[in-house]
């Protein structure tokens, strides 16, 4: 619950950021000098950039959701009980032991999404975020294109 109040405010702070730099930006076009309506122009860009930016990390996190909750009510989910660090992470070691193991499903059954996820959720206990969100985002793309054969 902690992380959505974290992006909550986060993406509060972006639209106060968003209306503040829009009214430098209206400023700064209305001089007429060269210089300031390429700044102006610049100000509009940086903020639509940020503005998409987080709204593809706030859609991202909705669908990740969302397939968890579904591989979730499947009971599909890991089970392994690992260490866990007075930080609150996950005992790196135990994470990268059981790794090969989801890394092989996945080789087995490459279309299917709960494989996928799941190797996510493994790369993730492995410390290895960016690989974590590649898998989760192949879980997604296979787990929509079934949902919607399925109809």
């Amino acid at each position: 619950m902690s992380a959505r109040i974290a992006v909550a405010v986060m993406a509060v702070l972006l639209a106060l950021y968003l209306v503040l730099v829009t009214q430098r930006a209206v400023l700064l076009l209305t001089t007429g000098e060269p210089v300031a309506v390429v700044m102006g122009i610049a100000l509009f860009a940086l903020p639509a950039i940020a503005a998409w930016a987080l709204w593809r990390e706030l859609w991202f996190g909705v669908r990740a959701e969302n397939v968890g909750r579904r591989l979730e009510a499947e009971n599909a989910l890991p089970s392994e009980e690992l260490s866990v660090r007075p930080s609150g992470r996950v005992d790196r070691s135990e994470a990268e032991a059981l790794f090969p193991q989801y890394r092989a499903a996945v080789e087995d059954s490459p279309e299917d999404w709960r494989a996928w996820y799941r190797l996510g959720l493994a790369y993730d206990g492995a410390g290895d975020r960016r690989r974590a969100r590649s898998a989760v985002r192949q879980a997604i793309k296979l787990e929509t294109v079934e949902r919607r054969t399925s109809r």
